[in-house]
């Protein structure tokens, strides 16, 4: 009779961890799986290429809203996302970094053509008209608003400042805070490369 008990016990033991499936992945950043927003955009990119995510299907993206004229912030958030790309290597090439800009006002397509590749030739700059931006800033739930002298064009604006990535399948997967590493960003996402 004991060796029957036991017996079943490992097959309850054997029975549970099949239908637990995989272990979930541990990321760094939040993760933000199931989100159900994020998804809409539809903007103009700094070649004057209309761009929606289903276009980068197959790579992870990262999205960041911010503006050209951005002292610290932004410029900062761009240069951890190049150390980023230089981290990943080879599998860089399987990344497209995007920076939406939340000053159309301003920031051109030129501007942004001058700006973005600068950090790395592979990223690309997205613009829209005021109605485009402030949409698409909704369904990211992104805060932007001018500040300072806004009576001309030497405003400011202050912004949210998170990452928002997005797994191969174009899936909402993590949002990442300002001032992570560009050491946990790049193994976040090596893990949503190797299908995670």
């Amino acid at each position: 009779m004991r060796i029957y008990s036991l017996a079943v016990a490992a097959l309850i033991a054997l029975a549970t961890a099949a239908c637990s499936g995989p272990p979930a992945p541990s990321f760094q950043s939040t993760d933000i799986t199931g989100a159900n927003y994020g998804n809409a955009l539809s903007l103009t990119d700094h070649h004057g290429q209309r761009r929606t995510l289903d276009d980068f299907k197959g790579k992870v993206v990262t999205l960041f809203f911010g503006f050209t004229q951005c002292p610290d912030v932004c410029p900062t958030s761009m240069m951890t996302m190049s150390e980023v790309m230089a981290a990943l290597g080879p599998d860089a090439d399987r990344v497209q970094v995007l920076f939406v800009t939340v000053d159309p006002e301003r920031d051109t397509e030129e501007l942004l053509a001058n700006y973005v590749p600068v950090f790395d030739p592979r990223f690309l700059g997205l613009y829209g008209s005021l109605e485009e931006t402030a949409e698409v800033a909704k369904d990211f739930r992104i805060f932007y608003r001018k500040s300072g002298d806004t009576s001309g064009m030497n405003y400011t604006v202050d912004h949210s400042a998170g990452t928002y990535i997005f797994d191969p399948q174009g899936r909402l997967r993590l949002y990442v805070r300002h001032g992570e590493s560009s050491e946990l960003i790049a193994a976040d996402i090596k893990q949503l490369l190797a299908g995670k």
